[in-house]
């Protein structure tokens, strides 16, 4: 006689080996996001994960910088006696806005086939569109593991006031989970994440699309309103009280050795209506002249290497936003860094 399935004690052993599952997930606290097919299976990618239309980019926003850096090919490159490793932190400007891998600041820098100490460079881009001092610095606390010889950091001042610092990348990676969202259950967004990750390799893989192209984007803003606003600053001073003044000596702390070279990014600098008022969509002059003046000044206290680049740029060098470059603007932009790239060890 065939024996009846008792679909009832099935069902109930079924809740409870989930539980079980569970339960060992949330004891266990498997490192999800260091289970990876890129670099192995797929191959690595050329910047960290971003994207708001994944089926378009092959690519999705996520909070497991595990699982972002195990994707990017610094992650699978072991470092040579040969290579002189040069990381790039900072915002979408340097991740790569409307550009390909190669036509980003560091693919320009891979392509002029530098040296410095005698060894040849090779550039990562570990830029993420976030634009934050506290992000940068969390970017670069993780990427110390990398062992690199030099870090240039591409900042603006719209990175630095406090009321910025917050992000949900940050926020995310700054919290204590509970038991609860250490479980199966509680951490399934990041499963899920880690699971979508590796599913929209094999795409990026064969195609090397990291985001979406447009056939046409609204050009960055070059008319402006009568409009000298900046934030909750009362012009004419930038209140250091309101800025994030000290994300920056952390990230000097953590670099310790490493040199580490501060880069005011270029910006376009409109001469459209009300020009004289604001530079740009992001500052007005009296904001942006002070914050120069400010950068000048704690550089030289501190003996940090600066350099200033606000400038080196037309305005029609600018894509969707008053950071964002065209290829021929990263050229120009990654000439400008050779020279403190190759400079690096005298």
């Amino acid at each position: 006689m065939k024996s009846e399935i008792n679909f009832t004690r099935v069902f109930i052993k079924g809740i409870f080996l989930f539980i079980i599952f569970n339960l060992v997930v949330a004891l266990w606290q498997p490192n999800i996001g260091k289970f990876s097919l890129y670099n192995s299976i797929f191959t690595g990618r050329e910047r960290l994960p971003f994207g708001e239309n994944p089926k378009q980019s092959y690519n999705l926003s996520l909070f497991d910088l595990d699982a972002m850096f195990t994707s990017h090919v610094i992650h699978g490159t072991e470092k040579t006696e040969y290579e002189f490793r040069v990381i790039v932190i900072g915002d979408s400007s340097v991740w790569g806005t409307l550009l390909k891998p190669e036509e980003t600041l560091t693919g320009q820098l891979n392509e002029m086939h530098l040296s410095a100490c005698g060894k040849n460079v090779t550039a990562y881009n570990l830029g993420y569109p976030t634009i934050s001092l506290t992000k940068d610095v969390m970017m670069l606390d993780y990427t110390m593991q990398y062992e690199p010889d030099l870090i240039l950091w591409m900042t603006t001042l719209d990175a630095f006031p406090i009321e910025k610092q917050s992000s949900p990348i940050v926020e995310e990676n700054q919290k204590q989970k509970t038991f609860w969202e250490k479980t199966f259950i509680g951490d399934r967004r990041a499963w899920a994440d880690l699971i979508r990750l590796q599913i929209y390799g094999v795409m990026w893989s064969a195609t090397g699309i990291d985001q979406f192209y447009p056939d046409n984007y609204e050009k960055a803003q070059t008319d402006f309103e009568p409009d000298e606003s900046y934030h909750n600053f009362v012009k004419p001073n930038l209140d250091k009280n309101l800025l994030a003044l000290n994300m920056l000596a952390e990230g000097f702390n953590i670099a310790g050795e490493i040199p580490l070279i501060l880069v005011n990014e270029p910006m376009l600098i409109s001469s459209g209506n009300n020009s004289d008022i604001r530079y740009n969509f992001f500052y007005p002059r009296w904001a942006y002249d002070e914050y120069r003046n400010m950068m000048n000044e704690i550089s030289e206290e501190n003996n940090w290497q600066y350099v200033d680049l606000w400038d080196i740029l037309p305005a029609n060098e600018f894509t969707n936003s008053a950071i964002h470059l065209t290829p021929a603007g990263e050229k120009i932009l990654a000439e400008s860094l050779a020279l403190y790239i190759e400079g690096s060890c005298q």
